[in-house]
């Protein structure tokens, strides 16, 4: 009952966001968003873990929205990486709802920068059989984490090690591996860039997040972070992907702990033109409103740069 009140109450909102689709701002408007939106899982993640809201159900979600693609999260369906009937049926809600897979954040399988070399190895081993996932739903890509490391330079090299023997496997099945600025070494915007600039195979590249600059928590507190505007310019020119991350808004639909028109400009301006993923992660908003609070800046900024 819980997950059904939760799916008509944002069929209502989704009803009303449907109004706010790309396709109706970009019919006999001279203005056009130089990007796609979709939808990443993480913004419904309360709703997936407390079983209001069920893996599959997410696309019929995302359409109800107005989105054009799906961002999944493997943590929500982990178990079902190597089911080709579960794959086949995430395949076919997303199909029929006209919605296209785009790429799966991938957690919980090793960290691709860990200073024990045999840990290390057994992580990129283990992203294989999401690699294949991606490439049976139709992805473009997966997004891996460089965490695990203990020293900067050491960090690097074992990232650039990681990333080419994980692409080298995945290159045949035309899947990218990025990574996105995640905390630790990979949330500083130099060091990140530092290793996209080693690494030899093309299927690679970053997927700058706007919010995850903190390097460093303590008791959940950032305690030391990396200049978002900086980072992001840094790392932006080896994106594949974007990841709209906010956290709050004012009574004006402004996120309030970042300039969201500023990034888009720096986004536009290296010649992205692909999805950028609407990622809600506070808690000021109900998830289905912060989706659309996401939602609505990304689109009046977008048609402010168009």
């Amino acid at each position: 009952m819980k997950r059904r009140a939760f799916l008509t109450k944002t069929l209502q909102t989704g009803v009303a966001l449907s109004v706010l689709n790309l396709s109706a701002f970009n019919s006999g408007n001279d203005k056009k968003l130089f990007f796609k939106l979709s939808l990443a899982q993480w913004s419904l993640h309360r709703a997936l873990r407390n079983g209001d809201m069920d893996n599959l159900d997410f696309a019929a979600k995302a359409k109800q929205f107005g989105f054009e693609g799906l961002e999944y999260v493997n943590q929500f369906f982990k178990s079902h990486a190597k089911d080709m009937k579960y794959l086949n049926e995430m395949n076919r809600r997303a199909q029929d709802n006209g919605l296209k897979n785009v790429l799966i954040m991938i957690d919980g399988e090793g960290q691709m920068a860990d200073a024990d070399t045999k840990a290390r190895l057994k992580a990129v081993e283990n992203h294989h059989k999401w690699v294949d996932a991606a490439h049976h739903l139709g992805c473009h890509a997966i997004r891996v984490n460089l965490g695990g490391g203990k020293e900067m330079n050491e960090a690097r090299k074992a990232s650039v090690d990681s990333l080419n023997r994980l692409s080298d496997y995945a290159k045949h099945s035309g899947i990218n591996i990025l990574v996105e600025n995640h905390g630790g070494f990979s949330s500083n915007g130099q060091w990140l860039s530092s290793v996209f600039k080693q690494v030899k195979n093309a299927n690679t590249g970053t997927l700058p997040d706007f919010g995850n600059f903190c390097i460093t928590r303590k008791d959940r507190k950032c305690i030391d972070a990396y200049d978002r505007y900086k980072g992001l310019k840094e790392i932006l020119p080896f994106a594949k992907a974007v990841s709209a991350k906010s956290y709050a808004f004012d009574a004006q639909g402004n996120e309030t702990t970042m300039d969201f028109y500023k990034i888009l400009k720096m986004v536009k301006d290296v010649g992205y033109t692909g999805f950028i993923g609407v990622e809600y992660e506070g808690d000021k908003h109900t998830e289905p409103e912060g989706i659309k609070l996401t939602r609505n800046l990304l689109i009046r900024e977008g048609l402010r740069l168009s």
